[in-house]
Order: C-alpha cells, then sequence, then structure tokens
C-alpha cells in the first residue's frame, strides 16, 4: 500500500470549531496563495475509493460526529484516502464562504489560501461535492451564502431552485 505522508503545517492548530466537531484555525496571518497544509492519506484505486466512500456514509449517518469522506481523486486510476490519524488536513471544515481552496499539484493536494486569514481565523474550503447526495451533507458554516447542505459552488443555484420547489 502506498501512503502519502505528510508533516504537520506551522499555519494551523487544531481545536473544537463551531462549524463541525473538531477545525483548524490560523496559528499566525497567513498570506494569500500560501500553502497551507498538504493532504495526505493512503493510495487507493478508483474501485476502492467508491467502496471505501459508500461505507463512510453509512458510517456517518449513525454517528453525525464522524466525518463522511476524505477521499481526493488524484488521477484517473487512483485517489487518497485521507482518513488517517496522521492527516490533520482531514480535519479541515467546509464553507459556503471559504478563505481557502484544495488544488491537485502533481499528485499532491494542497490547501492553499485564496485570500488573507487572520491568525485564530478558521481554515475553510468548499468540498466540492455534487450534488447527488446533498441531504446527506447538510452545512453549518453559518455564511451568509450557505444554503444549508454541502455542494460545489456551481450547484448551489440549481439546488436553491430545488429546494424552492420542494416547499
Amino acid at each position: 500500500m502506498k501512503k502519502r505522508v505528510v508533516k504537520n503545517s506551522p499555519f494551523i492548530k487544531f481545536k473544537s470549531s463551531k462549524i463541525h466537531n473538531r477545525g483548524g484555525f490560523a496559528s499566525k496571518d497567513i498570506k494569500k496563495g500560501t500553502k497551507i497544509i498538504e493532504y495526505g492519506g493512503k493510495i487507493i484505486t478508483k474501485k476502492e475509493s467508491e467502496d471505501l466512500a459508500e461505507k463512510q456514509l453509512e458510517k456517518s449517518k449513525i454517528n453525525n460526529k464522524e466525518g463522511s469522506v476524505y477521499i481526493f481523486e488524484l488521477n484517473k486510476r487512483y485517489d487518497i484516502d485521507g482518513n488517517v490519524s496522521w492527516n490533520k488536513a482531514r480535519l479541515l471544515n467546509h464553507s459556503c464562504e471559504p478563505n481557502s481552496e484544495s488544488v491537485n499539484d502533481n499528485g499532491h493536494i494542497w490547501i492553499i489560501s485564496t485570500k488573507n486569514i487572520k491568525k485564530g481565523e478558521e481554515i475553510t474550503y468548499d468540498y466540492g461535492y455534487n450534488m447527488d447526495d446533498y441531504k446527506n451533507h447538510p452545512c453549518k458554516c453559518s455564511s451568509k451564502n450557505c444554503i444549508g447542505y454541502i455542494v460545489a459552488k456551481k450547484h448551489r443555484k440549481r439546488l436553491l431552485k430545488k429546494l424552492e420547489k420542494l416547499k
């Protein structure tokens, strides 16, 4: 089994979060464009990824303190399973108004700041989920643009229309 072990980041400390369980907070001011932390984990096949995602989703329905899915796409054949204790980046929370983004840099997943982040501010990014299982991913970020579910920004208007029709 291959794995991507990453170093701890000098930019983050982890503690309780108002968004969900635990989160990562800036331990010092962070400039826009900074590689904050690398997302580590086990490198797995797409088939393993699909099976694992289903199992993790079922587990999170039983215990809502469990995160749901910690899988990032590396390339057409492999993904990275970040649900390992030594991958602290898995604790970063989603926000509908994030201050960071995930970037695949030659098979290395980095969380990079998209704006200046002040010391003490929670570091968040858009998980980029599609709409397929939106009901299984409630959002608690409380941002002014939050629609109550974790979906990628590009899907939010469409989901809002769908939710309006369901009223």
